[in-house]
């Protein structure tokens, strides 16, 4: 679907390499390249999955897939280099297996992700950056997670303590939860502060009570495009460690540091980042009504604290019945890149002469869903709403300014759609090993509550 707004520019959706202007088309447009590296090895995964789904319960083996996607139309008043502009687009299609066996000590995590065909050319989503996007949220790469954990693996031997190992393709532990498990249908501007993900990575987990530590290593470089795959001559440039605690169920502590080397250079020559995040989580329910609230604090800072970028974040949701009420609020400060011919891209390989200025970024984001289901073995359908106030302004020194590369300095956005969910919901994507555990003991002791 294509269409224009007074004073915006063109856009097609769902492939950007055919616009009918061929003067906009746009630098760093490029054909999608052959997949079947991609999806022959998950298709065989799903198939697998699926095969040992019905398999007999004493064989100790088992596995579950779950899946969504978000039908979605979302308009913006105020893009890059002025106007609005409204796109329909398909968000966060991806798909799940989880197995286990050997009495549920061994657990493989495979998430496929669709976004690469659905987004090519990004999601309208004012302040968002990453990946040589600008005021749109990238493609996450095909293979989202494949990874390999083993829980207790002393079965036993280490008195109260349970250690776990992982390795494979997913999320560094590090930060907060992964915006697709959140509330909002808008991903959070500090996305690339507070989380490290799709990296070839290894982990080692302990937990003592309601203490868990985790440190893991992995490679610095993110991807660029979704078929990449992490450059495993760079695994262990990198690394991570958090702390979590829970003092009461339902509460949860949590602080990190990584150490991520040259992210934005692939090949590595790019600059070091060192990475903070803190968060507190509450997810309980009130007299029967679940409830759920996050705050955060996350910094990203290069070349020896020469730039620091910090976020501050709070978001809360309550669901009484089949109804949804979420809000957020959040202040992040936003690197401003040399852009290409399209405005919305930004000049990769990056380097620190490539930031013109750093925006602070105040966003406010509000929704409503009510869900309908289940419509179909257990596929639930939620129409929604969402709509979001922000205010950019420049910080410090530099040649940006917002309100001549906006036309102004506030920015309205509004989504209406529809997600399907198929048991994917509230699954807290990008935990493994003994934190994995925790959160599945969690999950279990807040449905019985409800």
């Amino acid at each position: 679907m294509v269409r224009r707004q007074p004073d915006s520019r063109l856009v097609v959706p769902f492939d950007r390499c055919h616009s009918p202007s061929p003067a906009r088309l746009p630098s760093t447009c490029t054909r999608s390249r052959p997949l079947r590296f991609v999806t022959v090895p998950l298709s065989v995964a799903l198939l697998f999955g699926l095969s040992v789904t019905g398999a007999a319960q004493e064989s100790g083996f088992g596995a579950h897939i779950t899946g969504q996607a978000i039908l979605t139309d979302t308009y913006v008043d105020r893009i890059p280099g002025g106007g609005s502009l409204s796109e329909a687009r398909v968000v966060q299609p991806a798909i799940m297996l989880e197995g286990h066996g050997f009495g549920d000590r061994l657990r493989l995590t495979l998430t496929g992700d669709l976004e690469g065909w659905t987004l090519d050319d990004g999601e309208l989503s004012p302040g968002s950056w990453g990946e040589g996007f600008f005021d749109r949220r990238h493609p996450h790469t095909f293979l989202h997670e494949l990874m390999l954990s083993s829980s207790d693996i002393l079965r036993g031997l280490d008195g109260p303590l349970s250690i776990s190992l992982s390795l494979g393709k997913g999320f560094v532990p590090f930060g907060t939860d992964d915006p697709m498990s959140r509330p909002t249908l808008r991903y959070p501007m500090n996305h690339h502060y507070s989380q490290i993900l799709e990296r070839a990575v290894g982990i080692a987990g302990i937990s003592l009570g309601p203490v868990i530590f985790e440190g893991s290593v992995f490679n610095g470089d993110e991807p660029t495009t979704p078929e990449d795959w992490p450059y495993l001559h760079r695994f262990a440039d990198s690394w991570s460690l958090r702390a979590t605690i829970h003092p009461l169920r339902g509460i949860e502590l949590q602080g990190s540091r990584a150490h991520v080397h040259s992210p934005e250079h692939r090949p590595g020559a790019g600059l070091d980042v060192t990475k903070w995040s803190v968060s507190g989580r509450w997810n309980r329910s009130i007299r029967g009504i679940p409830a759920y609230l996050l705050v955060e604090w996350a910094e990203s800072s290069e070349a020896d604290r020469f730039f620091v970028f910090d976020s501050y974040l709070a978001e809360v949701q309550v669901s009484p019945g089949r109804h949804r009420v979420y809000y957020r609020l959040e202040r992040t400060k936003r690197p401003e890149e040399t852009r290409t011919a399209d405005l919305f891209r930004s000049i990769r390989p990056h380097l620190e002469n490539s930031i013109l200025g750093v925006t602070d970024w105040k966003i406010q984001t509000a929704g409503y869903g009510f869900t309908i289901g289940p419509v179909f073995h257990g596929l639930r359908l939620e129409p929604f709403g969402e709509v979001s106030y922000a205010t950019v302004s420049r910080f410090g020194s530099g040649i940006f300014h917002p309100e001549f590369f906006y036309g102004g300095t506030t920015i309205y956005s509004a989504s209406v759609g529809l997600r399907l969910d198929w048991g994917m919901r509230g699954h807290r994507m990008g935990r493994y090993g003994v934190a994995a555990d925790a959160d599945r003991d969690e999950m279990m002791h807040h449905s019985m509550q409800m």
